[in-house]
Formats: C-alpha cells, structure tokens, sequence
C-alpha cells in the first residue's frame, strides 16, 4: 500500500499505488481529508495523474517501439485525463461522436484517432468525416452515408473494416467477437465489403479486431493477437490497397476481485515483438497497434464516499455512505458481474489501521443493490469517515445510473 507509484519492471501492476501518510490515502501528494475539502462535498472520484502517467510510461517502455499504445476512451473520458492520455499514448479510440469532441478539445491528432461502434448515426459519421477520423466499419449501412459526407465535404473518408473474427478472445470478462455478435463484420464476409470499398471515393486504412476484455492470463491474450495477424493477412488479399493499419485490439485485464492474479505483460510483450517482426514482412506497410482502456487507468482512481450512519442489524454492521451504485455501479456488482464480487475498499482516513470488524458498506438508495462492499473485513469506522473504493480510475462516473433515486452528482477531478 505504500508504494508511490505502480509498477511494471516485473510485468504486472501494483494494485492500490497510493502511498499512506498519518492513516490518510494520499492523492496527488494530497491527504485524502485535505483534498475532500478541496472538492469541497463528497462523493468525488478523484483520480492521480502521476500514477497514471507512471503506469502508462512502464508499459510503454515494456511494449515494442514499433506497436502503438491507444487509449480507449469509454474506460473514462474525463476531458482532463484525456488531455494528459493525449500526451503519454500515440493515439485515442473512440466511442461516440461526443468523445470525439472531447478528443479533439484536448488537442489530439485526428490522424491517430479511431472511431468504433455498432450504431453509428449519419451525423456522427459526418462528423468523423469532417475531422479527418478513420472510420471502424462495422457494416455495410455505413458506406453509404460515409460516401455522401466524403462528396458534400470534398474529403476521402478513412476507413478500416472492424471484423467479427471466427475465434474469440478465452478466459475473458467479456466476449466482444466469435460467433454472432453486434460488433464488426463477420470475417467471411469481409472479402465482399472490401471489394465494394475498392468501387468506392473511400481510402481503406486496415483492419480493427477486438476479441474481449478484462483478461489476466497472458496466454490467451498472446494467442488471441496471433490469430488476428493471420485473420489479418488473409484478408489483405481481397484488400483494395495496401493495409496501412492493424488494431490488435486489447483485453489486458485488472485484478478487482480477492484471488485475482494481476496480468503478466512480459510475455505479452514478447508476443507482440514477434508479431511485429511477422508483420513487417507479411504486412509491411502496416502500422500495428493496442487499444487499452481500463488497463491504463483503473488503479489511478479511487471513489469517495463519506459515512453517514453506522447501523447494527441483527449483529451486522452496516457502513450507510453518501453515495452507491448511481455514482459506481460497477462496483455495486450490478456492471456485468454474474457472482458479486468486492472490489477493494478502505476507510481512507484509517488506512493503516488494523482490521477489526466485519462490515457491509452500503449507499444511500433504497434499494437492496445498493451495495459497495458485502462483509468486508475493515478497521472499525463511523460517521465521517471516508471509505474510498479502489481501481476506480475506468467505468465509474459515466458508466453508472447517475440520475437514479435523484441524488446529487459525483464531482471528478484530477491531481
């Protein structure tokens, strides 16, 4: 708990980075209760900037120089992480025409930025056309309003084909590719939609994988990312041009849960080095790339919640805070997980303090769900106290319930 930065010279991440001063989390070299005054109200995610960078630029030095690291930004798009994600990453994936915009605020590269997603509006293809965006195509729909926006705006849209592939990603979280799925075109269909990109004003980039997220085992990653550079090169066949680009996708996974083993990048690493010498042969005018997200930022952030009652039930203690899952539902167990499971939580003012009671740490809402922490083992906490959910840094502000029961918004900030 007391290492000031994560790590990455042994492969895998420190799980909480923040160092502890007089039983205080310290974030951003800020005592947890001096910066909750700062923020000035609780509940707040509050994220370190100099973790992040510190993380980003491990893995970076691990990874070869010539694989990209992209940042994806639905893991958080808060404008000012993205703004300093912008200077530690040689490019952004996107999500929506409204990252988009808070990409191009922060002042990163068009050329370097990518757009994904199954129900892309005409508008935002538009957009993306008018910025100069490569476009992800995931399916056929897409040429046509694309061809308009190139012949209205005078601009050669950017595309590259996002495919289905026909094997997926094992042991991850979630499943993005194999078998029938939203996402992409099915990769025996792809030589079609390729000959049809050569018919059209449309300048074709490459391709883009994703077979899943939230892996830990370093060889299904490493397997996963072989297949694609084969999927890859049989498919430049049918490519109308040379294929200058190649998403490898991402998954790199992080240890939320008790038992988890944190993800061992060397040998993803090596893979990808190996891959990379294949490719400049097989493909070689490509530039290949990995798209992360969580990965990157996660471990940076924390939640913080205050305490406002403590209640005895049946001889069970419970933790009731100023905020839950409205603010963090990832958190709550109700993001996807099929068994809840806890994230890790401290009493961020007692942080050193021994554990000495079991307590469930629930939110304001009435609802049952509401649950941050199920019979966590805690030092003894009260009113006013903060207890601060780690690995908060990705899918919290702006993948939760925000409007839900009606309670106040988090603030986010950055130090």
């Amino acid at each position: 708990m007391n290492a000031a930065h994560p790590s990455l010279t042994d492969g895998t991440v420190v799980t909480n980075p923040f160092p502890v001063e007089n039983g205080q989390l310290v974030v951003g070299g800020m005592p947890l209760e001096r910066l909750a005054a700062r923020v000035g109200s609780t509940p707040f995610f509050a994220y370190d900037r100099g973790i992040i960078a510190a993380h980003v630029r491990g893995l970076r030095a691990l990874l070869p120089a010539d694989v990209d690291l992209h940042y994806a930004m639905k893991a958080n798009p808060m404008p000012a992480l993205v703004q300093t994600m912008v200077g530690l990453v040689q490019g952004l994936d996107l999500a929506s025409a409204g990252e988009m915009k808070v990409a191009l605020d922060a002042g990163a590269d068009p050329a370097e930025m990518s757009f994904a997603g199954p129900g892309k509006r005409p508008i935002e293809l538009w957009q993306a056309v008018a910025s100069g965006v490569t476009i992800n195509l995931e399916s056929p729909r897409e040429l046509e309003a694309l061809v308009a926006a190139g012949k209205a705006l005078g601009v050669k849209p950017r595309v590259a084909v996002r495919v289905n592939p026909d094997f997926e990603l094992k042991a991850s979280g979630m499943k993005m590719a194999g078998g029938p799925k939203q996402f992409g075109v099915d990769a025996e269909t792809v030589p079609e939609l390729l000959r049809e990109i050569g018919r059209l004003p449309i300048e074709f980039r490459g391709f883009h994988v994703y077979s899943g997220s939230q892996n830990l085992k370093a060889e299904a990653i490493c397997d996963a990312q072989r297949k694609t550079l084969e999927l890859a090169v049989r498919l430049a066949e049918s490519a109308p041009s040379p294929v200058r680009m190649l998403n490898l996708g991402g998954g790199f996974g992080v240890p939320y849960f008790p038992g988890d083993q944190s993800l061992d990048v060397r040998p993803v690493a090596d893979n990808l080095r190996a891959i990379a010498a294949d490719a400049r042969v097989r493909l070689p005018e490509a530039r290949l790339m990995v798209e992360l997200g969580r990965y990157l930022v996660a471990h940076g952030g924390i939640y913080v919640t205050r305490i406002v009652d403590r209640k005895i039930s049946r001889g069970q203690v419970f933790l009731v805070t100023d905020g839950g899952l409205n603010h963090h539902l990832a958190a709550s167990g109700n993001f996807g997980q099929v068994i809840r499971k806890n994230y890790p939580v401290v009493i961020g003012n007692r942080a050193d303090a021994p554990a000495e009671e079991e307590a469930s740490v629930v939110g304001p809402l009435c609802t049952p769900l509401d649950l941050l922490g199920d019979r966590l083992q805690l030092p003894k906490a009260d009113v006013g106290d903060y207890v601060c959910v780690m690995l908060s840094g990705a899918y919290g502000y702006t993948s939760s319930p925000l409007q839900f029961l009606s309670h106040p918004h988090p603030v986010e900030v950055l130090v």
